[in-house]
């Protein structure tokens, strides 16, 4: 996958063997099921497990990406409507009885057919819930490799920048439907989100850009194994003072 780093995102990623934490990754990943849904961020429930959100315009390929992730094809609604699913779900990962981190898929935004009511309401529910989720642990952000960051994605980006800025929330961009693009466009691509990104880096910050396809499974591999390895670093010092 290619990838570059505004810090050192990877670090903690296992190494010594790519095609074993693979294959241990995905089948986490493939343990994703359904929790709940919220209208509202007053309805979601507390938790102690690590949340990782994934966010993007409605045509970014959201839900698309994160049944790749999961090898699930209708986990996430994929609707060939932009903008149809207007609530935060929730979904458990890791064993049934000892679930060990959760994804919240939430709304697309920046769909034209939604109503300018219903685009004020999530977007104040989706700021919301980046500046105060207190379980929130990264964001995967989704952007359409050919179209780079619009307006709206800045947007969330300032949302939820003061968390990356102090390391409290860990921060992966991908750039969707790669496989649409050639070598060079791509690397481009890569390139101009890397430099906007490179703003909002600080010595706690971590925070990365990966190319990514659904249609040819380019970087949902290592993907996995990145958030897997978000996981277990914010689990690893609960288990070393137990």
């Amino acid at each position: 996958m290619a990838e570059q780093n505004t810090s050192d995102t990877t670090a903690s990623a296992p190494v010594s063997d790519p095609a074993a934490a693979a294959r241990r990754a995905m089948a986490w990943t493939h343990t994703a099921r359904f929790l709940t849904t919220a209208s509202r961020l007053d309805q979601l429930p507390p938790t102690e497990l690590p949340e990782i959100a994934f966010v993007g315009r409605s045509n970014a390929g959201k839900s698309t990406a994160i049944n790749a992730l999961t090898q699930q094809k209708r986990l996430a609604f994929a609707s060939k409507t932009p903008g149809r699913t207007q609530h935060i779900n929730l979904f458990e990962l890791g064993p049934r009885d000892a679930a060990d981190a959760l994804f919240a898929d939430l709304p697309g935004y920046g769909y034209a057919a939604v109503s300018r009511s219903d685009k004020q309401r999530w977007q104040k529910v989706m700021a919301d819930y980046l500046d105060v989720r207190r379980s929130l642990a990264g964001v995967v952000l989704m952007v359409d490799s050919r179209l780079g960051f619009t307006d709206l994605d800045r947007q969330l980006l300032d949302f939820v920048a003061p968390r990356l800025a102090n390391g409290a929330v860990r921060l992966l961009v991908l750039l969707t439907k790669a496989d649409k693009l050639n070598r060079r466009d791509a690397d481009h691509s890569l390139q101009q989100v890397s430099d906007t990104l490179a703003a909002l880096g600080t010595e706690a910050s971590d925070i990365g850009v990966a190319l990514f396809s659904a249609l040819n499974k380019r970087g949902v591999d290592d993907t996995a194994v990145l958030l897997r390895a978000w996981v277990d670093s914010l689990r690893a010092p609960v288990a070393a003072i137990a």
